[in-house]
């Protein structure tokens, strides 16, 4: 249930669900941590991960990073649970974790438009921003004065020389997020239906932090270089409609 994000009702979560208990399995070894908030019933709501910013996809020293914090908002499988106070409860939770651990504060990145992972949630608990990239923010929390603060990876490399005479699929590959994981899983299977013939489908490990530091990339598929997300996932019928198209026109 919790490789699947609290969403074991999802076909999505199913499909991109392995590939996030793999990585689990890996970063456990590597500090990541976890908390569940459970309601009167002893049923599970909400779910916050958060692991050493020196195994993250940020750059940073001596505090822990907050991969995500979420708590279940659909109707289907376990229902609604916001609005209960268990994302203050899990955030609250993983700070004490943090410090008892001997952390000099906690990160987290979020977004400044009013959706998932919103940087001003963070900020009404006392978060401080760090940088901005894009629509994306860095925010964090000292507990001691020698804490410093949080900064993005620099882009530091080109995208890969595209294979001429194919469509090229990229995909930066880090595991620990159920969403960029089934773009990823959907890039894969659409690829080797299209065939090796016309596609050339090359995978960058960028979950340990020296391939992180030299791509700059988190997690992303890019098609032809361009990414191919820019919003929610794309459908497997889109990404299998697009590679289908630039097959033809080589």
């Amino acid at each position: 249930m919790f490789c699947l994000c609290l969403e074991d009702w999802s076909d999505g979560a199913k499909e991109s669900g392995p590939l996030r208990c793999q990585w689990i399995r890996r970063f456990e070894k590597h500090g990541f941590r976890a908390r569940l908030a459970l309601d009167d019933a002893g049923v599970v709501g909400g779910m916050i991960q958060y692991l050493p910013i020196e195994r993250s996809f940020v750059d940073g020293a001596d505090l822990y990073f907050i991969l995500c914090i979420h708590v279940h908002g659909y109707k289907q499988g376990r229902g609604n649970f916001q609005g209960r106070g268990m994302g203050t409860a899990l955030l609250k939770a993983a700070e004490a974790d943090a410090r008892a651990r001997g952390a000099t504060g906690m990160a987290a990145w979020g977004v400044w438009l009013p959706f998932w992972m919103k940087t001003s949630w963070f900020r009404k608990h006392g978060y401080r921003n760090a940088q901005r990239q894009g629509i994306s923010r860095l925010v964090w929390k000292p507990f001691l004065d020698s804490a410093q603060p949080p900064r993005w990876y620099a882009r530091s490399r080109e995208l890969p020389e595209l294979k001429p005479g194919k469509v090229n699929i990229t995909a930066f590959v880090n595991g620990w997020c159920l969403a960029q994981n089934l773009v990823y899983e959907r890039a894969r299977r659409a690829a080797a239906q299209v065939g090796e013939d016309k596609v050339f489908f090359r995978e960058i490990d960028v979950s340990t932090p020296e391939n992180m530091a030299a791509w700059g990339i988190s997690g992303q598929v890019f098609l032809d270089n361009k990414p191919l997300q820019k919003g929610p996932p794309p459908s497997y019928d889109k990404i299998l409609a697009a590679m289908e198209k630039r097959a033809r026109r080589m």
